[in-house]
């Protein structure tokens, strides 16, 4: 066998690249960041950057996220510590044309947050806006004149599919909610996440079904008008038995 000879491999980049949603004025939105330098300048963008030699690909997603955005990733290991955002390596991308500068390969994570305040720009942008996701997607992607630089608009919809799909069965909707929900808030979560409206009735019925799914939080709100509703915190079951399953539209 022949010894490893790393110069006879091309050199190549690796980047992470967000695809951060939140649920804004009933719509699924998603953190857009304007390049402030080529290539691709002056268009919108995921925010992201290069992995540096001495992180792993989750210290730089989070590094990522808080320098461009100013938002913080929920650390795992401190459950109810924080009210960080969900951060979830998605898929990768290394299409060798993905990037004109060199070729670069991109692991891209889906970061889940309640409803957030404007962002702050940093890193290479120049701006940052909340964009429903809608509004990004028809954009199509960077061979058109308003769409997303790079490959972003793949990743974007590839990251849109992974939620709306995993709240079907998992816990994961809760990430959009604050500590403290109603069961008519996180129903707004599922409506905007899907883009359909859900029956209130056999809705509550699904989510407070599943043992340990949701439990309550011993209060009451009227934040969203009307009579006092029980508030809930999500639970230690991350499975919802039966899934909550997609409408058809």
């Amino acid at each position: 066998m022949s010894p490893y000879d790393p110069s006879a491999f091309p050199p190549f980049a690796v980047t992470v690249d967000l695809v951060v949603l939140t649920v804004r004025r009933h719509a699924l939105c998603a953190l857009v960041v304007k390049r402030g330098e080529p290539p691709f300048q002056g268009r919108w963008a995921l925010p992201g950057g290069f992995v540096r030699g001495d992180e792993d690909l989750a210290a730089a997603a989070a590094r990522e996220l808080a320098e461009e955005t100013g938002l913080c990733a929920h650390d795992p290991g401190r459950p109810g510590v924080d009210n960080g955002a969900h951060l979830e390596q998605l898929a990768t991308y290394g299409d060798p044309r993905r990037d004109p500068r060199m070729r670069v390969v991109s692991v891209a994570h889906l970061v889940l947050a309640p409803d957030l305040p404007a962002p702050r720009a940093g890193g290479d942008a120049n701006s940052a806006r909340w964009a429903p996701v809608d509004e990004l997607l028809a954009a199509g992607d960077a061979d058109a004149p308003g769409g997303l630089a790079f490959d972003h608009a793949q990743i974007l919809a590839d990251g849109v599919e992974r939620a709306r799909s995993k709240i079907e069965y998992s816990s994961l909707a809760t990430a959009f909610c604050p500590a403290e929900f109603t069961v008519g808030e996180l129903r707004r979560v599922y409506e905007a996440v899907w883009g359909v409206a859900l029956d209130p009735r056999n809705f509550h019925r699904k989510v407070t079904g599943t043992p340990g799914f949701l439990v309550p939080a011993g209060g009451t709100t009227t934040r969203q008008g009307g009579r006092p509703a029980q508030l809930f915190r999500a639970g230690g079951a991350t499975l919802l038995n039966p899934p909550m399953l997609r409408p058809e539209v």
